[in-house]
Protein backbone atom coordinates (compact mmCIF):
# COMPACT_ATOMS: atom_id res chain seq x y z
CA UNK A 1 0.00 0.00 0.00
CA UNK A 2 2.76 2.43 0.82
CA UNK A 3 4.39 2.17 -2.25
CA UNK A 4 1.14 2.47 -4.41
CA UNK A 5 0.93 5.43 -2.56
CA UNK A 6 4.42 6.61 -3.42
CA UNK A 7 4.22 5.97 -7.29
CA UNK A 8 0.68 7.99 -7.13
CA UNK A 9 2.88 10.75 -5.85
CA UNK A 10 5.49 10.31 -8.23
CA UNK A 11 3.21 10.38 -11.11
CA UNK A 12 1.45 13.54 -9.29
CA UNK A 13 4.56 15.69 -9.52
CA UNK A 14 5.73 14.03 -12.94
CA UNK A 15 2.21 15.07 -14.29
CA UNK A 16 2.71 18.40 -13.38
CA UNK A 17 6.19 18.76 -15.14
CA UNK A 18 6.15 20.23 -19.16
CA UNK A 19 7.04 16.53 -20.01
CA UNK A 20 4.27 14.75 -17.69
CA UNK A 21 1.70 17.48 -19.14
CA UNK A 22 2.43 17.38 -22.81
CA UNK A 23 2.64 13.32 -22.67
CA UNK A 24 -0.78 13.39 -21.13
CA UNK A 25 -2.06 15.69 -23.29
CA UNK A 26 -1.42 14.13 -26.15
CA UNK A 27 -2.40 10.52 -25.04
CA UNK A 28 -6.08 12.27 -24.42
CA UNK A 29 -6.04 13.28 -27.94
CA UNK A 30 -4.62 10.00 -29.57
CA UNK A 31 -7.08 7.87 -27.91
CA UNK A 32 -9.78 9.35 -26.04
CA UNK A 33 -11.72 12.50 -26.97
CA UNK A 34 -10.34 15.12 -29.75
CA UNK A 35 -11.69 18.86 -30.10
CA UNK A 36 -13.94 19.83 -33.02
CA UNK A 37 -14.77 22.84 -34.62
CA UNK A 38 -18.34 22.48 -36.68
CA UNK A 39 -17.05 25.07 -39.65
CA UNK A 40 -20.33 24.67 -42.21
CA UNK A 41 -23.94 24.53 -41.81
CA UNK A 42 -23.79 21.15 -43.14
CA UNK A 43 -25.83 19.56 -40.04
CA UNK A 44 -27.86 22.34 -39.19
CA UNK A 45 -30.01 22.04 -37.06
CA UNK A 46 -28.31 19.49 -34.90
CA UNK A 47 -24.82 20.42 -34.69
CA UNK A 48 -24.36 24.24 -35.48
CA UNK A 49 -21.47 26.78 -37.18
CA UNK A 50 -19.70 27.59 -33.86
CA UNK A 51 -20.48 24.31 -32.05
CA UNK A 52 -17.51 23.12 -30.35
CA UNK A 53 -17.60 19.75 -29.50
CA UNK A 54 -15.22 16.17 -28.04
CA UNK A 55 -15.04 13.71 -30.60
CA UNK A 56 -15.16 10.40 -28.82
CA UNK A 57 -12.35 9.07 -30.53
CA UNK A 58 -13.11 5.21 -28.69
CA UNK A 59 -16.46 4.69 -30.38
CA UNK A 60 -15.31 2.86 -33.69
CA UNK A 61 -12.36 1.14 -32.13
CA UNK A 62 -8.84 3.41 -31.76
CA UNK A 63 -8.10 5.31 -34.91
CA UNK A 64 -4.39 5.43 -35.81
CA UNK A 65 -3.24 8.58 -33.68
CA UNK A 66 -2.02 11.11 -35.83
CA UNK A 67 0.47 14.25 -35.25
CA UNK A 68 -2.33 17.19 -34.83
CA UNK A 69 -2.57 19.87 -37.55
CA UNK A 70 0.37 17.91 -39.52
CA UNK A 71 -2.04 15.10 -39.49
CA UNK A 72 1.08 13.18 -39.98
CA UNK A 73 0.32 9.05 -38.83
CA UNK A 74 2.15 7.79 -35.72
CA UNK A 75 2.03 4.15 -36.48
CA UNK A 76 2.03 2.25 -39.67
CA UNK A 77 -1.68 1.08 -41.03
CA UNK A 78 -0.88 -2.39 -40.48
CA UNK A 79 -3.97 -4.04 -41.29
CA UNK A 80 -5.25 -1.51 -43.41
CA UNK A 81 -8.37 -0.68 -41.99
CA UNK A 82 -6.74 2.70 -40.08
CA UNK A 83 -7.40 1.57 -36.82
CA UNK A 84 -5.05 0.45 -33.84
CA UNK A 85 -7.50 -1.31 -32.37
CA UNK A 86 -10.81 -2.92 -34.60
CA UNK A 87 -14.25 -1.93 -32.73
CA UNK A 88 -18.07 -1.83 -34.17
CA UNK A 89 -18.97 -0.03 -37.05
CA UNK A 90 -21.29 3.04 -36.65
CA UNK A 91 -24.93 2.13 -37.34
CA UNK A 92 -27.39 3.50 -39.86
CA UNK A 93 -28.47 7.09 -37.84
CA UNK A 94 -25.10 7.47 -36.37
CA UNK A 95 -23.48 11.00 -36.75
CA UNK A 96 -19.93 9.93 -37.44
CA UNK A 97 -16.70 12.23 -37.55
CA UNK A 98 -14.42 11.00 -40.65
CA UNK A 99 -11.66 11.85 -42.62
CA UNK A 100 -13.11 13.51 -46.19
CA UNK A 101 -12.09 10.63 -48.50
CA UNK A 102 -11.03 13.08 -51.54
CA UNK A 103 -8.29 15.13 -48.75
CA UNK A 104 -7.76 12.78 -45.52
CA UNK A 105 -5.79 15.80 -43.54
CA UNK A 106 -9.58 17.61 -43.52
CA UNK A 107 -11.84 16.27 -40.60
CA UNK A 108 -15.26 16.47 -41.58
CA UNK A 109 -18.95 15.39 -39.77
CA UNK A 110 -22.28 13.74 -41.25
CA UNK A 111 -25.02 11.43 -40.71
CA UNK A 112 -24.51 8.13 -41.93
CA UNK A 113 -27.81 6.71 -43.54
CA UNK A 114 -26.35 3.20 -45.06
CA UNK A 115 -23.92 0.76 -43.81
CA UNK A 116 -22.45 -1.80 -46.52
CA UNK A 117 -24.55 -3.92 -48.55
CA UNK A 118 -27.50 -1.17 -48.18
CA UNK A 119 -29.13 -0.05 -51.70
CA UNK A 120 -30.16 3.76 -51.53
CA UNK A 121 -31.56 6.18 -54.02
CA UNK A 122 -33.06 10.09 -53.39
CA UNK A 123 -35.81 11.08 -55.55
CA UNK A 124 -37.07 14.77 -55.31
CA UNK A 125 -35.29 15.18 -52.51
CA UNK A 126 -36.64 12.54 -50.71
CA UNK A 127 -33.88 9.50 -49.55
CA UNK A 128 -35.40 5.61 -49.76
CA UNK A 129 -33.44 3.39 -48.24
CA UNK A 130 -33.45 -0.64 -48.64
CA UNK A 131 -31.69 -2.66 -45.36
CA UNK A 132 -29.12 -5.22 -46.94
CA UNK A 133 -30.72 -7.69 -43.81
CA UNK A 134 -33.96 -7.50 -46.63
CA UNK A 135 -37.58 -7.20 -46.54
CA UNK A 136 -38.62 -8.90 -43.19
CA UNK A 137 -36.31 -6.14 -41.55
CA UNK A 138 -37.45 -3.46 -42.85
CA UNK A 139 -41.33 -5.21 -41.67
CA UNK A 140 -40.17 -6.06 -38.22
CA UNK A 141 -38.00 -2.60 -37.58
CA UNK A 142 -40.00 0.12 -39.43
CA UNK A 143 -43.74 0.00 -38.50
CA UNK A 144 -46.06 1.37 -41.30
CA UNK A 145 -47.96 3.40 -38.21
CA UNK A 146 -44.69 5.20 -37.73
CA UNK A 147 -42.64 5.20 -41.11
CA UNK A 148 -43.12 5.25 -45.46
CA UNK A 149 -43.03 2.16 -46.62
CA UNK A 150 -42.90 1.65 -50.44
CA UNK A 151 -42.70 -1.14 -52.93
CA UNK A 152 -40.82 -0.99 -55.80
CA UNK A 153 -40.61 -4.27 -57.99
CA UNK A 154 -40.61 -6.65 -54.73
CA UNK A 155 -38.42 -4.50 -52.62
CA UNK A 156 -39.59 -2.45 -49.75
CA UNK A 157 -38.15 0.77 -49.36
CA UNK A 158 -38.26 3.35 -46.46
CA UNK A 159 -38.91 6.81 -47.01
CA UNK A 160 -36.49 9.04 -45.33
CA UNK A 161 -36.58 7.23 -42.47
CA UNK A 162 -34.27 9.23 -40.40
CA UNK A 163 -36.60 12.74 -40.30
CA UNK A 164 -39.30 10.55 -37.89
CA UNK A 165 -36.46 10.41 -34.86
CA UNK A 166 -33.75 13.28 -35.96
CA UNK A 167 -36.00 16.42 -36.21
CA UNK A 168 -32.72 18.39 -37.77
CA UNK A 169 -33.53 17.28 -41.05
CA UNK A 170 -34.98 19.18 -42.75
CA UNK A 171 -34.83 20.51 -46.84
CA UNK A 172 -34.31 24.26 -47.94
CA UNK A 173 -37.98 24.94 -50.19
CA UNK A 174 -35.90 27.67 -51.92
CA UNK A 175 -33.85 25.22 -53.31
CA UNK A 176 -35.79 23.98 -55.95
CA UNK A 177 -34.95 21.90 -59.68
CA UNK A 178 -34.45 24.65 -62.00
CA UNK A 179 -31.02 23.98 -63.08
CA UNK A 180 -29.14 25.97 -60.58
CA UNK A 181 -28.36 23.08 -58.24
CA UNK A 182 -26.87 19.98 -58.49
CA UNK A 183 -29.02 17.20 -59.74
CA UNK A 184 -27.99 14.82 -57.00
CA UNK A 185 -29.64 16.81 -54.44
CA UNK A 186 -33.18 15.75 -56.06
CA UNK A 187 -32.14 12.99 -58.23
CA UNK A 188 -29.27 10.21 -56.91
CA UNK A 189 -28.71 6.81 -57.46
CA UNK A 190 -29.67 4.03 -57.01
CA UNK A 191 -26.10 2.76 -55.50
CA UNK A 192 -25.13 0.15 -53.02
CA UNK A 193 -22.73 0.51 -50.19
CA UNK A 194 -19.69 -1.77 -50.86
CA UNK A 195 -18.90 -3.53 -47.86
CA UNK A 196 -17.34 -1.92 -44.90
CA UNK A 197 -17.90 1.35 -45.91
CA UNK A 198 -20.73 3.96 -45.40
CA UNK A 199 -23.20 6.51 -47.39
CA UNK A 200 -22.81 9.91 -44.90
CA UNK A 201 -25.31 12.86 -45.31
CA UNK A 202 -25.97 15.90 -43.55
CA UNK A 203 -28.95 16.69 -41.95
CA UNK A 204 -28.88 20.47 -44.34
CA UNK A 205 -29.18 18.31 -46.71
CA UNK A 206 -29.82 20.60 -49.44
CA UNK A 207 -26.83 22.31 -48.63
CA UNK A 208 -24.30 19.80 -47.53
CA UNK A 209 -21.36 18.40 -49.26
CA UNK A 210 -21.55 14.64 -48.93
CA UNK A 211 -21.47 11.10 -50.02
CA UNK A 212 -23.95 12.03 -53.08
CA UNK A 213 -21.31 14.02 -54.68
CA UNK A 214 -17.74 12.60 -53.60
CA UNK A 215 -18.67 9.19 -52.45
CA UNK A 216 -18.84 6.27 -49.38
CA UNK A 217 -16.32 6.29 -46.62
CA UNK A 218 -14.71 3.40 -45.90
CA UNK A 219 -14.25 2.34 -42.17
CA UNK A 220 -10.10 2.94 -42.23
CA UNK A 221 -11.50 7.10 -42.33
CA UNK A 222 -14.00 6.83 -39.25
CA UNK A 223 -12.32 8.30 -36.14
CA UNK A 224 -15.54 8.87 -33.58
CA UNK A 225 -18.72 10.35 -32.78
CA UNK A 226 -19.42 13.61 -31.13
CA UNK A 227 -19.23 13.44 -27.37
CA UNK A 228 -20.52 16.80 -26.18
CA UNK A 229 -20.53 20.64 -26.67
CA UNK A 230 -18.18 21.76 -24.35
CA UNK A 231 -18.21 25.28 -26.11
CA UNK A 232 -20.89 27.45 -28.67
CA UNK A 233 -20.88 30.53 -30.29
CA UNK A 234 -23.07 32.17 -33.79
CA UNK A 235 -21.18 33.87 -36.31
CA UNK A 236 -21.30 37.41 -34.07
CA UNK A 237 -19.28 35.43 -31.65
CA UNK A 238 -22.32 35.75 -29.28
CA UNK A 239 -21.80 32.19 -26.95
CA UNK A 240 -24.73 29.90 -26.90
CA UNK A 241 -24.99 29.18 -23.10
CA UNK A 242 -28.18 26.73 -23.81
CA UNK A 243 -26.01 24.46 -25.92
CA UNK A 244 -23.19 24.25 -23.53
CA UNK A 245 -22.34 20.59 -22.07
CA UNK A 246 -25.20 19.23 -24.49
CA UNK A 247 -25.20 15.95 -26.49
CA UNK A 248 -26.51 15.32 -29.73
CA UNK A 249 -29.02 12.96 -27.89
CA UNK A 250 -30.65 16.20 -25.97
CA UNK A 251 -30.53 18.23 -28.60
CA UNK A 252 -32.75 16.34 -30.36
CA UNK A 253 -34.74 15.99 -27.52
CA UNK A 254 -35.49 19.16 -27.50
CA UNK A 255 -36.40 19.86 -30.24
CA UNK A 256 -38.72 16.95 -30.32
CA UNK A 257 -40.36 18.83 -27.38
CA UNK A 258 -40.75 22.54 -29.01
CA UNK A 259 -42.06 20.72 -32.07
CA UNK A 260 -45.04 19.14 -30.21
CA UNK A 261 -45.70 22.79 -28.70
CA UNK A 262 -45.94 24.06 -31.69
Amino acid sequence: MKRLKERIVKFYHWSNTWTGTVVIVLLVIFFVAQAFVIPSGSMKNTLLIGDHLFVKKFAYGVPIPHIPWLEIPIFPDMDGDGHLIEGERPKRGDIVIFRYPVNPKIHYVKRNVAVGGDLLFVHNKDLYLHPHEGNEYVLKHYPKDKYTIVNIEGYLWVKNPYMVDHPGIHHDPEVVNNGRYPQAIFNFGPVQVPKDSFFMMGDNRDHSNDSRFWGFVPYKLVVGKPWFIYWSWDENYVPRWDRVGKTVKMIEEEMKKSQKKK
